[in-house]
């Protein structure tokens, strides 16, 4: 009779595996089904914190181009603001100078008529001189007023807090009523001469 040699070999290796503790077939399929289980969770929260990073950075650089976007818009107001202001004192910078040009050809001008009040009343030459000085008031009054409104602006280009509009005062409003006050005495006294 022929020896089961394949059955011999294969009950040895039955007991050397039962000597060993190995488990069997069926149990190492758990095993491995509770493996695969657990590296799933492994991977699943590997992808989750990868996705909460990516969305934390992304909400991060969101935010930080909300501010960047916000300050520019504040540096834009500012710069608008500050442009605004500018113009307006060129403007009453202009203003000024233009009383201060009229002052002084009005001042001039009536130079012709003095020539004629030499000889005249004293009441005449008085109201002469009278208007003479009103009319180089308003050029001090003129050349004041646009010292006031250039240290304004060098305030403002300086970027010291400005609230208000940029004015003359009252040495500009003064101008133009010392040019029209002095005009009228200078044709009070041509006409008393």
């Amino acid at each position: 009779m022929p020896i089961p040699w394949l059955g011999i070999i294969d009950a040895v290796i039955g007991v050397t595996a039962l000597a060993r503790g190995r488990k069997s077939p069926a149990s190492e399929q758990q095993l491995e089904r509770r493996n695969i289980g657990g590296l799933e969770t492994r991977l699943a929260s590997v992808v989750v914190a990868a996705l909460q990073e990516a969305f934390d950075r992304d909400t991060r650089r969101l935010e930080l181009e909300r501010e960047q976007l916000a300050a520019e818009h504040q540096r834009e107001e500012r710069a608008r603001r500050l442009e605004l202001q500018r113009q307006a004192g060129d403007r009453e910078i202009g203003r000024l100078r233009l009383l201060a040009g009229v002052a002084v050809v009005s001042w001039l001008g009536t130079l012709l008529p003095a020539s004629r009040l030499v000889g005249a009343s004293l009441g005449a030459r008085l109201a002469l001189g009278g208007g003479w000085l009103l009319l180089l008031a308003a050029i001090a009054a003129s050349f004041s007023a646009q010292s006031d409104v250039a240290a304004a602006l060098t305030r403002v280009d300086d970027g010291a807090a400005w609230s208000g509009a940029i004015s003359s005062g009252a040495s500009g409003a003064l101008a133009l009523w010392l040019i029209v006050f002095g005009l009228a005495l200078v044709a009070v006294g041509v006409l008393i001469a």
